[in-house]
């Protein structure tokens, strides 16, 4: 009987071990174990009212709330996210916007500037980056002033008086012919006084 005792306190303790209840299980088992904890929350929706201040089903519904929690706020950055990215694009269409309705009015004013100027027989001066363009070559109506004859204009005193043709159009002067020697020797003349 000597040797049947320690087996049999050792069978005993084997059984009594086996007759503890489990621990419960903790909020960051069923966290990383989301079979466990549905089961865990079946297990205890099935019987409220036993179940309601056993350990394992608190720390089952604790753990379901804080992945509730995060599963809401990942949705919520995400639909963040999203609104950030149409807001970015109603404003760049409405730069868009802004900019077509600039150039539109640009180009309009341009427009009725050169309407304005053909009037006259003017070109309108060049866009930026633009060469002029020959007067000659241009198709927009220009002003001809004739030349006054000989017979209109009054004699000359030595100085130029413009040429009357009758009318109030201003008529192109030419320049008087100057002797290139005799602007030296008036310049030799006032350096020497």
């Amino acid at each position: 009987m000597k040797k049947c005792l320690p087996l049999l306190i050792c069978g005993s303790a084997l059984v009594t071990a086996c007759a503890e209840e489990p621990r419960p299980r903790s909020v960051t088992e069923f966290i990383e174990n989301p079979i466990l904890l549905e089961a865990a929350v079946v297990r205890c929706a099935q019987n409220r009212t036993e179940s309601r201040y056993d350990a394992e089903c608190v720390n089952a519904r604790q753990a379901a709330s804080i992945i509730e929690a995060k599963e809401e706020r990942a949705r919520r950055d995400q639909l963040e996210a999203e609104s950030d990215k149409k807001r970015e694009a109603l404003r760049r269409t409405q730069r868009a916007a802004a900019e077509a309705r600039r150039r539109a009015i640009e180009v309009e004013r341009l427009r009725e500037e050169a309407e304005y100027l053909a009037q006259f027989g003017e070109l309108p001066p060049p866009p930026d980056g633009e060469t002029a363009i020959d007067n000659g070559a241009a198709n927009a109506p220009a002003v001809v002033v004739p030349k006054a004859d000989a017979a209109e204009v009054p004699p000359s005193t030595g100085e130029s008086a413009p040429a009357l043709d009758g009318g109030n159009a201003p008529v192109a002067e030419a320049d008087p012919v100057s002797d290139l020697d005799a602007v030296r020797d008036e310049l030799r003349k006032r350096t020497e006084e």
